[in-house]
């Protein structure tokens, strides 16, 4: 089947003028014309706009492109798989960045009375201010916000890190709990679900079981917090789920 350029550029969502230009480089040439010289695209043309513009997503400049298309080694497959690997280092990168945010959305402004430096050295190259308006938006007026964003604003370098080591070191835990087989309503998840709760009481807020069982919830219903716990070991999120809904029914 024949599409003129109008029609590839509203099905790829790009302008007549980026097909005409990739026509001029050489990278994308309509495998047909009309005998007015106008431009017709086919099937396998637009398999190939396809490809092009999931590696202009992923950065890659034009030339670049058109070197790995040309390349007469490559196939479609091989195509795919690097497409692959590039987007999983690109999530991977994303989760990083994603993995402070329980700490951000738990304060307000977070307050964090620390130099350029010390919060590098601490949240690597993510902003803990990114998500400050949020948490204010939907927390400013709950008691917990204010106890949180009070103990936050007291909170030295030394502070985060101790907590940061806390959190990695239960994340561990609960990550050869899991490995180990053991159910998420076992006694060991139970625990270690009530270890999760008292970190969070020790440095942010009175956390209540009632508190806690709706935080679980929106770890499995908020990407970004799922995000959080997956990068830990994936299906985390719903076994901490599981297990702290598990402890506060268990100590009710």
């Amino acid at each position: 089947m024949a599409y003129t350029v109008g029609q590839v550029a509203r099905a790829a969502r790009v302008t007549v003028r980026t097909l005409h230009h990739y026509d001029e480089i050489g990278l994308l040439s309509p495998s047909g014309r009309t005998p007015a010289g106008y431009r017709r695209y086919s099937d396998a043309d637009l398999e190939r706009l396809q490809v092009i513009r999931a590696y202009r997503e992923l950065g890659f400049p034009l030339e670049e492109i058109a070197e790995i298309l040309d390349d007469p080694a490559a196939d479609p497959v091989a195509h795919l798989r690097r497409q692959h690997e590039l987007l999983t280092g690109r999530i991977g990168k994303l989760q990083e960045m994603v993995a402070a945010i329980e700490i951000a959305m738990e304060a307000r402004r977070m307050n964090i009375g620390l130099t350029p430096e010390e919060r590098f050295e601490v949240f690597g190259d993510f902003d803990p201010d990114a998500h400050a308006e949020e948490a204010e938006r939907r927390w400013g007026g709950t008691d917990a916000y204010r106890q949180s964003a009070e103990r936050v604003g007291r909170y030295s370098k030394e502070d985060w890190l101790r907590h940061k080591a806390e959190n990695e070191d239960w994340g561990r835990r609960l990550t050869e709990l899991m490995a180990s087989g053991a159910p998420a309503d076992s006694p060991a998840a139970m625990a270690l679900a009530e270890e999760h709760r008292q970190l969070i009481s020790r440095w942010f807020y009175d956390c209540s079981y009632e508190i806690h069982t709706g935080l679980a919830d929106m770890y499995v219903a908020d990407p970004r917090f799922t995000a959080y716990f997956e990068k830990i070991r994936p299906g985390m999120a719903a076994y901490l789920n599981e297990a702290i809904h598990a402890n506060a029914i268990n100590r009710a």
